[in-house]
């Protein structure tokens, strides 16, 4: 596809984007209009921004080069990540009743609402959200990159630029809405594309003689072998059951049954939708085994296979769903820096009257943090997986273990959040358990749940009531709605 054309057609796609930024934006007037849609977030619009993050940057760049190099194993990220909307669905639906702004709200209430935990927790979301957007960014570059014929950290910063301006001006009404728009688009390219690249190499047959036996195999288990390949579809899972944007979303949705029901179809039509990804990927496997980088494979297929005029929509839209992804983590990142770690360094929240002008320039400064990340990798699945054995694989562990057991306390918290990292660098560090766990997410998660069991059990039961722990975070977060900054020890303390 002529460069040139791409560029033209994407940079009307981002005035587009900077004028529906402004249009939405007009009627918000609170920290929460900017930050959770309002928290009124309809049935359509829910779904269509769950869709729109699930098939962006992981299964647009990561899973379709994944299945250029292992067959159907691309199906597993599409697996386990509809298995993980559908657990979230099933789970964590139910706290939108208690009106929490953040996933270390939410951590913190179930050990009694510690500061220690929720300070902790503040921090390590605001990591796994820089770590999450710089994914998206380094996905967004290399499609720009590879379309554009342009140095890659050159794609990377005009990606980081392009929906750092829609977003700063309309918020996370912007977001929900470009991501419903491209749903559609993605959906409807995704399967053009893998009915038409079949078609171009003449089949299933010629589709599986191009590729090693092993990647064809039932999820291309022969190939990556049978840890490793349920450690794939693990990450992902625990990644959305862990995700600070897909909380975002619970925390913005209209009502329980609302979410739950966007949730549940989403994930039905993901699972639908995973062996799209794989078929897209080998399909640019058969035509050109040669590809200097596998994650080129969507867009490769996109600029072959299609008609110029679908091909450069999909494309756009492809690399939109990259940017809609951040757009979203950028948001959640956000709301953890000005509800969470604001607190930590100042003791206060910000005012009600700035928290717009606040949300704004926080997006700036934690949209460059991930850009500086982003500079640094070129590995998408490789990215993603260490960041969520990491990080958050003890948040996925502390919300279970916080959600259904009773007994778990705020030591036994912070010890989970340390042994999955703990467990994940270890893994990391030595090659040959790295071989043979695929990545670090299995270790991980089972060391932090242990960490969080036995450190539970040997230290006092926690006393705070959840209507207590309840009421000092609610006391917290209506500070932000006065004027006047008031210290939030007094808040706490009037809460008991």
């Amino acid at each position: 596809m002529n460069s040139t054309l791409f560029l033209t057609g994407f940079g009307a796609y981002v005035v587009f984007m900077i004028w529906l930024g402004w249009f939405v934006s007009r009627s918000q007037k609170s920290g929460e209009d900017f930050l959770l849609g309002g928290r009124g977030l309809p049935l359509f619009l829910m779904l269509g921004t769950t869709v729109a993050t699930m098939v962006g940057t992981g299964s647009s760049m990561g899973a379709v080069g994944f299945g250029y190099n292992n067959g159907w194993a691309g199906a597993l990220y599409g697996i386990g990540g509809a298995l993980g909307i559908l657990l979230l669905a099933w789970w964590f639906a139910p706290v939108r009743k208690l009106n929490f702004m953040t996933m270390s709200e939410e951590l913190a209430y179930y050990v009694g609402a510690n500061k220690a935990v929720k300070n902790v927790v503040g921090l390590l979301i605001f990591i796994a959200c820089i770590g999450w957007l710089g994914a998206h960014i380094l996905g967004g570059g290399l499609y720009l990159a590879w379309i554009a014929d342009i140095d890659l950290n050159t794609a990377k910063i005009i990606i980081a630029a392009a929906f750092t301006i829609y977003v700063v001006i309309g918020g996370y009404t912007a977001v929900v809405w470009t991501d419903t728009i491209q749903a559609v688009i993605l959906f409807a390219g995704f399967i053009l594309m893998a009915v038409l690249s079949v078609n171009q190499i003449g089949g299933l047959e010629n589709l599986y003689a191009a590729m090693d036996p092993a990647a064809v195999s039932l999820f291309g288990i022969e190939k990556l072998g049978g840890l490793p390949a349920l450690s794939l579809a693990m990450v992902v899972g625990v990644g959305i059951l862990a995700t600070p944007s897909f909380r975002q979303r619970i925390y913005s949705g209209k009502n329980v049954s609302t979410i739950r029901r966007s949730f549940v179809m989403s994930g039905v039509l993901y699972l639908f939708f995973s062996i799209i990804p794989a078929i897209i990927g080998m399909s640019a496997h058969a035509i050109n085994p040669d590809l200097n980088n596998a994650n080129y494979a969507f867009p490769y297929i996109a600029a072959t296979v299609l008609p110029v005029g679908i091909g450069m929509v999909v494309l756009i839209a492809g690399l939109s769903a990259t940017m809609s992804s951040a757009s979203s983590d950028a948001i959640a990142g956000v709301s953890i820096l000005l509800r969470d770690v604001f607190i930590l360094f100042t003791g206060k929240v910000p005012s009600k009257d700035k928290m717009v002008l606040y949300s704004r320039l926080s997006l700036v400064i934690v949209i460059g943090m991930a850009l500086l990340f982003a500079l640094t990798s070129n590995d998408i699945i490789g990215y993603i997986t260490k960041m969520i054995s990491t990080v958050m694989s003890g948040m996925f562990v502390c919300g279970m273990l916080g959600r259904f057991w009773q007994r778990y306390t705020w030591q036994g918290a912070l010890a989970t959040l340390a042994g999955a990292s703990a467990a994940s660098f270890a893994i990391i560090l030595n090659a040959e358990w790295g071989a043979y766990w695929g990545n670090p997410c299995i270790p991980s998660v089972i060391t932090a749940l242990v960490s969080g069991v036995v450190v539970s059990l040997v230290t006092p039961a926690n006393k705070v009531t959840p209507a207590q722990a309840k009421a000092i975070l609610d006391a917290e977060r209506e500070a932000m709605e006065n004027t006047v900054q008031k210290d939030i020890g007094t808040q706490a303390a009037c809460a008991k």
